[in-house]
Order: structure tokens, then sequence, then C-alpha cells
């Protein structure tokens, strides 16, 4: 670590994987409550279970990409963080509003908004938090007049996430208008401004990692930022098709969302391509593990299983099926859950000084097969769910509860899946929280002893 306010990261990796661990929690219960029967049906319904499991989720990815930013920034600047107490005061502001947004969905203070479910003063305390943030950020990196391509990415990103979280703050009582400009902000944020996070992030590890040439590298960001503009931004269109509005955002939306894969192939290509080089020298396995399954995880989730059910002709039958999370679940995880475990795999060892042959743990690589073998055969259950229910229920008619009853066996294998996947994020968290802070106390007392000695 060679800036002492890099510390600030730790703090805010420490919020986030600790609300991942709710995640799971959360998780659990709602797949679990597909088997039935559910005995907590009059405490914790589905509704109020999933809201808590996909809000989590983007909160905490939210709080690990800022964890991300105030470690490379003052690294790619060359600095100190301008204010590590201004850093602090966001962090709790947001942690506050966090916990106070989960304890108010179990007791249904929500404003109903798929997605964006936060009450509005939840809203604004995040606005705030976001403006103390990009504050923070600016700063640093005024104050050194010096800003690379990478961070410029990076920053850019953040910055337009939280410009695009402004519309999530318009109420409108019309039901389609709502769903219009919820995209505008969770769309454009996981779909659009997040990859380009997700790019610098990737960058910056690719640097470090393989010891690839930074201008190679950062040429390769004009590609995916570019991809991202012309695909992303457009391709919202696709959650238009069937919510009352013009028909011609059928041939808008299909034509540019399947334009969206190029992005993440275009990052795939990028990491291969930059490993490839270094020949995987780098003494962290484990991060590079993290980074290079992020870039292959994204192009098959986010890539071919978005375009798998997002043209129109495709999409009137799987809209609203377990298709759906099978997208979903693997896109999210490869394009931003495992790039934010990848810059943490990859940071803590240096916050903690451990040398080059303690950068990972055998502990740390089950934690990643057991989530990536997880995830994907949690993918693989819901696809096969997607296609029963959709052949079941929108081409034979069957009726939703009979539909249901036939895809129990799997839900089984769903269930089973989730289970290994929380295995590998358990591990991940003792990673993390017990045996990297015991390694460091270990080795400090061994340099305190030999030094000692020596003398």
């Amino acid at each position: 670590m060679r800036y002492k306010s890099q510390r600030v990261a730790y703090a805010y990796w420490v919020v986030a994987l600790l609300l991942y661990g709710l995640q799971m929690v959360f998780g659990l219960l709602a797949v679990a409550k597909y088997l039935g029967p559910d005995p907590l049906l009059h405490y914790l319904p589905f509704d109020r279970v999933k809201e808590v499991h996909t809000n989590v989720l983007l909160v905490w990815v939210l709080t690990g990409f800022m964890g991300g930013a105030y470690w490379l920034v003052p690294e790619e600047s060359r600095t100190e963080l301008y204010s590590p107490r201004l850093a602090y005061a966001a962090l709790a502001l947001w942690t506050t509003a966090g916990v106070t947004a989960v304890v108010g969905y179990l007791f249904g203070w929500t404003e109903g908004n798929k997605l964006l479910e936060q009450p509005y003063p939840v809203k604004i305390a995040i606005v705030i938090v976001m403006l103390m943030f990009l504050y923070n950020l600016g700063m640093t990196i005024w104050r050194a007049k010096r800003l690379t391509t990478t961070e410029g990415v990076l920053v850019a990103g953040l910055a337009l996430t939280a410009i695009l979280y402004l519309p999530a703050l318009l109420v409108f009582d019309n039901y389609t208008l709502s769903i219009f400009y919820r995209w505008w902000t969770v769309h454009l944020w996981v779909e659009g401004v997040w990859e380009m996070i997700q790019a610098g992030l990737l960058a910056y590890l690719l640097i470090r990692l393989s010891g690839a040439d930074r201008e190679v590298m950062e040429k390769w960001l004009y590609v995916i930022v570019g991809l991202t503009f012309i695909s992303g931004l457009i391709g919202m269109a696709h959650h238009y098709y069937w919510i009352g509005v013009p028909g011609y955002w059928l041939p808008i939306g299909g034509f540019f969302s399947a334009l969206e894969p190029l992005v993440f192939l275009g990052m795939a290509i990028y990491a291969y391509s930059a490993m490839r080089r270094s020949g995987l020298a780098h003494p962290n396995k484990l991060a590079i593990h993290w980074t290079i399954g992020s870039a292959i995880f994204s192009a098959l989730g986010a890539g071919i299983l978005g375009l798998a059910h997002t043209w129109p002709s495709v999409n009137k039958w799987t809209h609203g099926t377990m298709i759906t999370p099978m997208h979903g679940h693997m896109a999210f995880f490869g394009a931003y859950v495992m790039i934010v475990l990848a810059i943490i795999s990859y940071a803590i060892p240096e916050y903690y000084g451990h040398s080059d042959e303690k950068r990972e743990s055998s502990v740390g690589l089950w934690s990643f097969w057991l989530q990536i073998s997880g995830m994907f055969g949690m993918t693989m259950a819901f696809a096969a769910a997607g296609v029963t229910q959709t052949y079941l229920e929108r081409i034979l008619g069957m009726g939703y509860l009979d539909t249901q009853r036939k895809m129990q066996v799997h839900y089984v294998m769903l269930t089973a899946a989730g289970i290994v996947f929380v295995i590998g994020v358990a591990l991940f968290l003792y990673d993390f929280f017990i045996l990297a802070p015991r390694y460091a106390r270990k080795s400090s007392a061994w340099t305190a002893e030999a030094d000692l000695a020596e003398a």
C-alpha cells in the first residue's frame, strides 16, 4: 500500500462484504419459498424477501465500487486522498441509509418502484453521499494535477451513476411513465455506465497483474466505452417492449441490444490478450482468477444469455419468466460482483503487507471455485425452469400454479446450487475477515522477532 489514505477502501469493503453476506441470507430465503410450504409467509412474504435481496445487491456492489475508487485514485494520481475524514463520514451516512432502507422494506416502508424501492428520505441521503464521494475524488485529482485514462473512465462511470440516479427521484402516478423512467436509472446503470466502472477496474488490475503496457491497455478502454455508449444506452429500448409505449421501440431495442454483447466480448479479448503476454507470472493468482473470471462470466451472462432473450420475437414469450433471472444472475455476478471481489483480492495483501508467497490462500481459491460452480449451477437451474415455464405456461396455456408444481425439480436444483454458492461466499468472508488479518499479525510478529534477533 503506497498511500495511507488508501485504508479508507478497507472500511468500504467491510460494509460491502457484510451486505454481501446479508444478500445471501435473503437469497436462500427466497428460493426456499419456491419449494413450500412457507412457515414465514405472514412474517416475511416473498415480495419483501426479494426486495431486500435485490436492493442489497445494488447497495453492496456500489459500496465495493466506492472502495475500489478510494484505492485506485490515490495510486493513479500519486497522492493521498483529499479527505479521509469526509470519506468515513460519507460511509457512515451511506450505511445508516442502507440499514434504514432494509428495515423499512421488512415493515412495508417502500415506494414500490421495482429496484428503486428506497423511501424518499433514503434517496436524498444517497444523493448527498454521492456528492460527498465525487467531491472527494475530484479534489484528490485536482490537487494532484494528474488524471490517467484508467481513473478517468472509472470516475466518469461513477459520476454518471450519480447523475442517472436523479430520475429515481421522480414520482409518477401513471404506471407506464414510472416504468419508462425507472430504466433511465436501472438499465443505464447496469448495462451502461457500470460497464465503464468495470472497464476502469479491469484495466487497473490487468496493468498491475499482467505487466502489460498501459498505453495499449488504455486504448482498449476507448473501444469499450464507445461500444457501451452505442449499444448499452440505446439498447435500453428492450425494456420498453411490453409496457405500453409505441411499437417503434421493438426494432430499436432488438437491434441495439444485439450489439451489447460486443462490449463484454471486447472485455474478454482485452483480458485474455493481456494475460497471454504476462504468462500469469504475478504472485496473486487469486486476484488473477477473479479478474479473468469477471471478463469471461460477463461475456457469457450479460452478453450471450442477455442476447438469448432480448430479441422481441423471443422476449414476448420469455418476458417475466425464470429466463430473466437466468440472465440476470450470471450477468450481475460476472460483470460487477466478480470485479469487486477482484479488486479486493488484489488490494488486501497490499493493505496488510503480505509477502509474495502469501498473496493468496487455499481458502480463497476454494471460495472462487465454489462461487463459480454455484453460480453456473444456479444459471442452469434457472434456464431449465424458464424453458419449462415458457412452454407450459405461455405455449400450452397451463395455469401459473400448475406450472409451478411442474418446476419443483428445478427449484431443488436451484437450492442445491445456491447452497454451494453461499458456502463459497462464506469462505471469502472468512478469508477476508479472519485469515488475512491473522496472517498479517503473524507476519508482523515474525518480522519483529527477526529484527530483535539481528539486533
